[in-house]
């Protein structure tokens, strides 16, 4: 028994030997490892901070003695491999990584919103054709809702009773001889303006001499009978309407634009619509309004859009898809979407240095739209950024064992309370492993 404790004593001192060992051949590696300008700075320069090499990623801001190994810590100065999370790569691992870069351009950020609606009259292109006296419909030219029509076109004939006592008191007070006559004749004409006869139908009781006590109703503009209130036969009473024309050479498009885009489609913006009934054509317009209405069900506001509807092709019910194209605002930087690495409560971009070097830079990211992020701050124009190979970027610095990370670097847990307190947080590229 006495001896099985002995061996296991022997056992346990050899394990402690051959790990204070390995200590000691890591610290002589990582002082190796440091510029000579670490091993023997002068007094000009000042340590940017102090670090054990055992332990890379974590940095403090006085020197002392390690709270991980029995060793002092060691400085870093300005210019040193790593100091400012740079990661170095060689053209051949970039081109291995598949690494793309562009370049940070200025210029308009494109809205890039795209919605869909449907096609309606335009309210503000609306004929209403109503009755001006008490009369009687003796004949219809237009029977049927939707029909087309155009300007001037016969649509009904009344016979107006009213108007015919109106006619011949009027031509009564011409024939009368006498001084007094003019006023007769043109308290007469008055009577028929208030009969309802317009101007063009007493000039003709004028000119003719006769009692027309028929009018032809026609067409005030081109395009469909939106509404008829008006059949053969019936009376009808002052102020009733007989047709409701809407036009058709522009028409409105209703888009549902999302809640969380609706601040990026304002009125006045161009608007382009495409409809499915129709390949290949491209209606042009602006957008009218944004009514000031939020659809509970959808989280959507209904955009208007006036478009130029040519020919009449579009017409209302039809679905068309809609695509706004803002051309206000002023400059501002612009990088491809897919070059911003979002953590969560901070955007990164790699900026791409001389030698083959990436560096993160913590950037404040504004509005996106066809695949273009505008960058408030952290960059400016002609710079180059990584697109692509971010993440295979970061493995390529762990192997390395870089001293700054892709990630948020932690703190050891066994870190002891006494230098705590002064270590800086360690850099960080943005990109969670």
């Amino acid at each position: 028994m006495k001896n099985k404790k002995t061996l296991a004593l022997l056992i346990a001192l050899a394990v402690s030997a051959g790990g204070y060992a390995a200590y000691q051949f890591g610290v002589k590696q990582g002082m190796k490892t440091m510029p000579a300008d670490h091993a023997a700075p002068t007094a000009a320069r000042k340590p940017l901070y102090w670090h054990d090499p055992m332990v890379p990623g974590q940095k403090f801001d006085k020197p002392g003695k390690s709270p991980y190994m029995d060793m002092q810590l060691v400085p870093v100065y300005a210019g040193a491999d790593g100091d400012d999370g740079d990661v170095a790569i060689s053209p051949r691992v970039q081109q291995n990584l598949g690494v793309r870069t562009a370049t940070v351009t200025s210029g308009r950020l494109p809205t890039g919103v795209a919605a869909v609606g449907s096609v309606a009259y335009n309210e503000r292109d609306v004929a209403l054709v109503q009755a001006r006296s008490s009369g009687f419909i003796e004949r219809l030219y237009v029977r049927a809702p939707l029909d087309p029509v155009k300007k001037g076109q016969p649509l009904a004939e009344l016979y107006v009773p009213d108007w015919i006592a109106a006619q011949e008191e009027y031509l009564a007070a011409r024939r009368m001889q006498g001084g007094d006559t003019a006023s007769l004749v043109d308290g007469a004409r008055q009577r028929m303006r208030l009969a309802g006869m317009t101007d063009a139908q007493i000039q003709l009781v004028e000119s003719s001499g006769k009692v027309h006590p028929r009018v032809t109703v026609s067409a005030p503009a081109s395009g469909v009978v939106a509404e008829l209130g008006a059949r053969e036969g019936m009376t009808v009473a002052p102020g009733a309407l007989l047709f409701r024309i809407n036009g058709l050479s522009t028409v409105w498009v209703n888009a549902d634009v999302p809640e969380s885009a609706a601040a990026r489609v304002r009125p006045g913006d161009a608007a382009e619509a495409r409809a499915q009934a129709l390949p290949g054509s491209v209606f042009k317009g602006k957008v009218g309004a944004v009514l000031p209405e939020v659809n509970a069900a959808t989280r959507t506001l209904k955009a208007r859009i006036e478009l130029a509807n040519p020919g009449g092709k579009l017409v209302p019910g039809m679905y068309a898809s809609i695509t706004f194209a803002s051309s206000r605002g002023a400059d501002v930087l612009l990088v491809p979407s897919e070059a911003v690495i979002q953590t969560g409560t901070r955007s990164v971009v790699l900026l791409a240095q001389d030698g083959g070097k990436f560096q993160p830079v913590d950037v404040e990211a504004g509005a996106e739209g066809n695949g273009m992020t505008e960058i408030r701050k952290g960059l400016s124009a002609g710079q180059k950024i990584v697109l692509s190979g971010q993440f295979l970027l970061d493995s390529e610095a762990s192997l390395k064992g870089t001293a700054t990370r892709m990630g948020d670097a932690q703190p050891p847990a066994a870190a002891p309370p006494s230098h705590g307190e002064g270590h800086d947080e360690a850099m960080t590229t943005g990109a969670k492993k």
